[in-house]
């Protein structure tokens, strides 16, 4: 007999899960398919939820009408029920910046713009900004993502609000002082576990050059003790890179092996000054670390280096795909990167069989959840795991006919396609439309705002880009 739930998601194609591709493809022999990934799918199936929790997945023939009885049901017939996307890095107060920075090189985007306009945040502004971001996030298909911001306790209260989940870190810079550490410390420490486990924490050192190596070790240390990872800049792009290796003799990747932060486990933001001789100090804490990789940002910015998937995938170092902040990305669209990352890896390295939609699908939900550090709860669809459940509408022109269910959601869906989110059970967004966000309102507070948030006659700036 089916179990009872109080949720059920009827007449899908379901693609439970993702399988990494093997190391040392696509030079491996083409007739070994397996070895290029794959995924898992179901055509006309059933989920049942209860609590929060995949109960059973079940073709829709087998699925016990009394078992289903009193529970809310969505009928997906005509969509594919995929694992919530999830983003590795993000700054999504951030969303207030969009378009008011744009093409500038990288220093010139901190030091004249982005680090000038936040010296102007307020409380409400990060609220706002928080909460405008999370709901494009969820209108995009995203269930989880990983903040590095301040004014965490804030952006906490935006999470718990609107029901999506989260990873979040406090950022602070070793200019604070004491205060910065003391106080992403304190935000993990007591908000981890916050809005019913949906809410883990992190450490938020800014970057190896803002944060110096005495605060590295601490904040190591401290990770340790509160047994939560670290989120972390690093190795932004290869000139980043260089610099470090030219000024200290180490590089980014060096410096968080000496410091201890690779050992506490860590999500690498950026990862595309990553160089072959990294590996060997990345390598033995691959179950603990993962490289996030943002490719729409280093194209925009005209930055040195992409995030070395090939070198990273071989070494057997989880990457995760995110955004960053959408004042640098301008858009918060985990579909959008997932393509361009999978055209500009086929580009770049002359291999159409590189880069692979399997692979491509495994980063986006699997992989990502092992650069959380919640790969047993999120990630796939599986019994057991908690409910982060999108439906994508393949009715569209564009995404037929369907030959290849991966290749279709890798390389074709949008974020327009988005019809229904599911996080930890509960609906979110439905028919397109969020359920638990007021974005218009949001947007016209945000409006009031702009002229203030975006002075920069103080001749102030939280911070100096000097890498």
């Amino acid at each position: 007999m089916t179990d009872p739930v109080d949720l059920v998601v009827r007449h899908a194609r379901v693609v439970t899960e993702t399988r990494r591709p093997s190391v040392g493809y696509p030079d491996l022999p083409r007739d070994d398919t397996a070895a290029r990934g794959g995924i898992q799918e179901f055509p006309g199936h059933s989920i049942g939820v209860r609590d929060g929790v995949i109960a059973w997945i079940l073709p829709d023939d087998d699925v016990d009408p009394i078992a289903i009885a009193g529970a809310e049901v969505v009928d997906a017939t005509g969509h594919v029920a995929i694992p919530g996307l999830l983003n590795s890095h993000t700054h999504t107060p951030m969303v207030m910046f969009r378009g008011a920075a744009s093409d500038v090189p990288t220093d010139e985007w901190f030091n004249q713009h982005v680090w000038p306009m936040e010296v102007n945040l307020t409380d409400h502004d990060i609220r706002l900004g928080a909460r405008i971001a999370i709901g494009e996030l969820l209108l995009s298909g995203v269930t989880s993502f990983a903040d590095h911001y301040f004014g965490m306790d804030t952006i906490a209260e935006e999470v718990e609000a609107a029901g999506i989940r989260a990873l979040l870190a406090s950022t602070f810079f070793s200019s604070e002082g004491a205060a910065g550490r003391e106080r992403s410390v304190a935000f993990a420490r007591d908000a981890n576990g916050a809005a019913g486990g949906r809410i883990t924490t992190a450490l938020g050192p800014h970057a190896p050059y803002t944060v110096d190596d005495d605060d590295l070790r601490r904040t190591a240390q401290d990770a340790e003790r509160l047994g939560v990872r670290i989120h972390i800049h690093a190795a932004e792009n290869l000139t980043q890179t260089a610099s470090s290796l030219s000024r200290r003799g180490r590089s980014p990747i060096g410096i968080l092996h000496d410091t201890g932060i690779l050992e506490a486990g860590t999500i690498i933001a950026h990862g595309a000054g990553i160089v072959p001789e990294d590996v060997a100090l990345l390598q033995p804490y691959a179950d603990r670390i993962g490289v996030a990789s943002c490719t729409k940002t280093y194209l925009l910015h005209a930055q040195e280096g992409t995030t070395p998937l090939r070198l990273l995938h071989d070494a057997g170092i989880n990457v995760g795909i995110r955004t960053d902040g959408a004042a640098g990305s301008i858009t918060l669209d985990v579909l959008e990167n997932m393509r361009l990352l999978g055209m500009i890896e086929k580009f770049t390295s002359k291999d159409a069989t590189w880069a692979t939609s399997a692979h491509l699908l495994d980063l986006a939900t699997r992989q990502n959840a092992e650069v959380f550090g919640l790969a047993d709860r999120v990630g796939t669809l599986r019994p057991g795991l908690r409910a982060d459940i999108v439906l994508i509408d393949f009715r569209a022109p564009h995404l037929q006919p369907v030959h290849d269910v991966a290749h279709s959601l890798a390389l074709s869906a949008h974020q327009g396609d988005v019809s229904t989110v599911i996080v930890d059970g509960r609906i979110v967004v439905r028919d397109r439309q969020l359920l638990t966000i007021d974005i218009d309102a949001a947007v016209d507070e945000l409006s009031e705002r702009l002229p203030a948030l975006t002075d920069r006659s103080h001749g102030r700036r939280v911070q100096d880009y000097a890498p």
